[in-house]
């Protein structure tokens, strides 16, 4: 089990990202071919940590009935935070604003605390999940800071706002690799059953949903692949999960 200084060292690099991803495209929003390809590559980066290394795990603990009570409430919370977000956009407003930023607020806790379940396993794990969460919470400062923009938000008040959500990781760290981490097997088994689906919904229902709005081209493609093999790389020169 990685110490938690060492841990908090790990989520301060996507903490630090995005929160820079705000301030870059607080000044110049960026344009949506590099937000595709920024969405594509954080897919294949998810998607493979995922697979590579919280499916292993989550094979190991033999525990049939905490996967099963993890896929149920994830998949059961997942889509109603997505029907949620879906209902404050179509509302528009400045509570719905709130709404949804309170929405992305959670989504990232829930990273912080797959972070911190991650690290609690093993320090291979949790550094290649924070390889991915990284590119993740990159495409989400940027994407949070264009948006706030385009509703003529002042360049302090999105930083402060993509700031303090990226916040909110350090905190679902701090629980995943204290409380959570010290779970028995069957709960434990819940919590990364709940991760994988999270992680899946996000590649599926938001990185590439969100990607595939606007028109494809060959290299966006690409770097979905190229991040898959990326952290499969990392995964096999560092001996693969165990």
């Amino acid at each position: 089990m990685t110490s938690v200084s060492s841990v908090l060292g790990f989520v301060a690099v996507p903490v630090v990202t995005t929160i820079g991803g705000s301030v870059v495209a607080a000044r110049r929003p960026a344009g949506e071919s590099v937000r595709n390809v920024v969405q594509h590559v954080a897919a294949g980066l998810v998607f493979a940590a995922a697979s590579l290394e919280l499916l292993p795990d989550l094979v190991n603990e033999h525990s049939k009935t905490g996967t099963v009570i993890g896929f149920v409430v994830g998949v059961a919370l997942m889509l109603t935070l997505g029907r949620m977000s879906d209902h404050f956009e179509t509302v528009g407003g400045q509570r719905a604003a709130i709404g949804v930023i309170v929405l992305i607020a959670f989504d990232v806790l829930l990273d912080g605390v797959l972070m911190g379940v991650a690290f609690s396993e093993q320090a291979r794990q949790g550094r290649i999940l924070t390889i991915a969460l990284t590119f993740e919470l990159a495409f989400l400062g940027l994407s949070v800071a264009t948006a706030m923009q385009v509703a003529g938000a002042s360049k302090r008040r999105i930083v402060g706002v993509t700031s303090g959500i990226a916040m909110t990781l350090p905190v679902g760290a701090l629980l995943g690799i204290g409380p959570l981490a010290a779970l028995p097997v069957t709960p434990f088994a819940a919590v990364l059953a709940f991760g994988t689906v999270a992680l899946l919904y996000l590649v599926t229902e938001e990185l590439l949903a969100e990607a595939h709005e606007v028109k494809d081209t060959p290299v966006a493609t690409a770097m979905f692949f190229l991040g898959f093999l990326g952290i499969l790389l990392v995964s096999l020169s560092s001996g693969g999960p165990n």
